[in-house]
């Protein structure tokens, strides 16, 4: 595998809304949620681009200036690729914070995940460093 900073910042997007939305779903199944309509549901408040940029703006006075520099890498990618369901900005922060996590995650940052991932949903989680 190339360097992690040699990956498409669209890619690292990729990868990081699979871990992001996985993080999210094992947190909402953990708080006991059984119903897959009510998980949906809840999920939505996380997972939506919306919702992602809300959350971006949220914890970006807490992130590195390496952090900052991967989420500006992939807001600033040149997309062929419109949003349906969003205006570009939103859909370009969602990116930025997808890729964030994408990053943390080839980089082996566990640990960092767990920490973001508590202030998103702002209870005390340990999903990476518990299970994997």
């Amino acid at each position: 595998m190339k360097s992690v900073n040699e990956v498409n910042a669209l890619a690292l997007a990729y990868l990081g809304d699979s871990i992001y939305e996985l993080y999210i779903r094992t947190y909402l199944i953990d708080k006991g949620i059984n119903k897959v309509n009510t998980l949906q549901e809840e999920a939505k408040k996380y997972v939506s681009a919306k919702s992602q940029a809300l959350i971006l703006n949220k914890i970006s006075k807490y992130l590195t200036n390496e952090e900052i520099d991967i989420v500006k890498r992939a807001r600033n990618h040149k997309s062929h690729k419109s949003p349906k369901n969003t205006d570009i900005v939103t859909y370009k922060l969602s990116t930025g914070l997808e890729a964030l996590f994408g990053y943390l995650f080839l980089t082996k940052q566990n640990k960092r995940i767990d920490e973001l991932m508590n202030l998103i949903v702002g209870e005390k989680i340990c999903i990476f460093m518990e299970r994997m």
